[in-house]
């Protein structure tokens, strides 16, 4: 016969919201793991003791959570999605009949708070780990990447027009929940007046209005965009983020690796742990960069830039008395410290009388402008130390590590964990939304901890029983084996042969 649910929905109804949760659900496991209760001593400072009730700290942290472990990049969408999901709900401390937040609440606090409260939740989880035996600190891979800003191209307008675009910033600012709507009503405005931008704006001429720390980049392959750049140093023992933080795109990867390593090594130091070696691609190759290493007694594996030259054939290098010598056994000395484009080098000229009655100056290489010229970084000696260890089998090694233990962990943050667009305006709130987002990623690392550990303690138990059990069958085939040659020869009155082969079986 067949069946027909007829549903009518019931007026009253006895319901448990922790019923309803599995024991095994991640978030019913995230509630009991963590606990977030330290916040409200942190924000204290940002509140008052009289007027309307705000939102309640934790709650707020939860939810900002859940946006990033649901790889939502909209306020309004972490609301929606939490009011379908009983798991989160249960997690966030709220019942089916009880009013959610407003989403601009989520927005509104999320500026109130300064960066101190997130870094302090990224650090206490950090902790739990550490307690865990998740991360050692010991060998560090550090690698960057671009996030989109929350602001579009078509918004940008030149710097010389000062008062203009003064107004239009003090309107967004005014309007935020509007702010999409107003960045066309400024562009129709600027296009009307006469002011459009020029075809190929470039940062120093240009900016947005709406999000001024945004900065003009492009990664190859890909459309130029406003992006931040976001650097984050990964554990290669357990890819755990052990430190996140945003810059302005228009700085380099180099740039940004001294402030990185000062702030790796007072994340890790609190728990007693040390950094002993950074692994980075070409773009952290600087003398700054490798500079700030050896001062903090670090051990970097970092690809020295196209622009070094380590050997030049015919050339040799005196290091002790700074100079070079050519093919034809004359003196290139320093004659001063030039910059050429974005770094400074050394400029050793020979003499100009010995290169023009040089017989090898048709083939010399270092030939310009009548005599011959060297170029050569003010760092060399960091570069030449970076260059012999990068010839090591060890250093081979450990690049093809970095790019299994970095590059996997950037690509969860921008696919599945909300980081491929900021949803909010300033270099101050991208780091807040990245931190929170490594937040997420090392709470889900946190959880799978456990689980992975029962899981091997299974999976080492049925392979010794597998083992015993293999033993055993072993010794009872062999015995029956023994057995049924002894019963032969009995059989048999073969006595004489029972002997001798009692003897050398047993």
């Amino acid at each position: 016969m067949q069946g027909k649910k007829q549903y009518q929905e019931k007026l009253f109804i006895n319901f448990q919201l922790s019923d309803r949760v599995p024991e095994d659900n991640f978030y019913r496991k995230l509630k009991e793991t963590v606990d977030f209760n330290f916040l409200y001593k942190s924000t204290a400072e940002y509140y008052g003791r009289e007027g309307q009730k705000s939102i309640d700290p934790v709650v707020f942290i939860k939810l900002i959570l859940v946006g990033y472990l649901e790889n939502l990049n909209s306020d309004r969408r972490i609301i929606n999605t939490v009011r379908l999901r009983l798991d989160i709900l249960y997690f966030v401390g709220y019942d089916l009949d009880e009013e959610l937040p407003w989403h601009s609440t989520l927005s509104r606090t999320r500026q109130l708070y300064g960066q101190g409260v997130f870094l302090e939740i990224f650090k206490s989880i950090l902790k739990q780990c550490i307690d865990k035996g998740m991360i050692s600190g010991r060998r560090q891979a550090v690698d960057g990447f671009f996030v989109k800003a929350n602001a579009s191209l078509d918004s940008m307008i030149e710097r010389e027009i000062l008062d203009d675009a003064d107004v239009y910033s003090e309107e967004l600012e005014a309007n935020k929940e509007d702010e999409e709507s107003v960045v066309n009503i400024n562009n129709d405005d600027f296009k009307n007046n006469g002011l459009k931008s020029k075809k190929n704006p470039h940062n120093k001429t240009h900016y947005s209005p709406s999000d001024p720390d945004a900065k003009m980049s492009v990664k190859p392959g890909k459309a130029t965009a406003l992006n931040y750049l976001g650097e984050v140093s990964v554990d290669t023992a357990s890819h755990m983020i052990t430190h996140i933080q945003a810059f302005t795109s228009d700085k380099r990867d180099s740039q940004c690796l001294p402030e990185v390593i000062e702030n790796v090594i007072e994340n890790l130091n609190e728990s007693n742990l040390t950094v002993e070696e950074v692994i980075a691609d070409t773009g952290f190759s600087s003398g700054e960069a490798l500079k700030s290493l050896e001062e903090n007694n670090i051990i970097g594996y970092i690809p020295n830039r196209a622009q070094f030259v380590y050997e030049r054939p015919g050339f040799t290098y005196n290091s002790e008395d700074d100079y070079y010598t050519c093919p034809n056994n004359k003196m290139l000395t320093c004659r001063g410290t030039h910059k050429d484009g974005e770094y400074f080098n050394k400029h050793y000229r020979a003499n100009k009388k010995d290169c023009n009655i040089c017989p090898l100056r048709s083939k010399c290489l270092a030939y310009s402008k009548n005599r011959a010229l060297i170029k050569d970084t003010i760092d060399r000696s960091y570069y030449v130390r970076m260059h012999q260890r990068m010839q090591t089998r060890k250093a081979k090694r450990l690049m093809k590590q970095r790019q299994s233990t970095a590059e996997p962990v950037i690509g969860t943050l921008v696919n599945y964990l909300g980081i491929k667009r900021v949803n909010t305006k300033g270099l101050v709130q991208a780091n807040k939304c990245l931190t929170i987002a490594a937040v997420a990623y090392n709470l889900k690392k946190l959880l799978k901890h456990t689980t992975r550990r029962v899981l091997a303690n299974v999976q080492a138990l049925k392979k010794k029983s597998k083992q015993t059990n293999g033993i055993l069958l072993n010794a009872l085939s062999a015995f029956k084996q023994a057995f049924a040659t002894q019963y032969y020869f009995i059989r048999y009155g073969k006595f004489e042969i029972l002997r001798d082969y009692l003897k050398t079986t047993f």
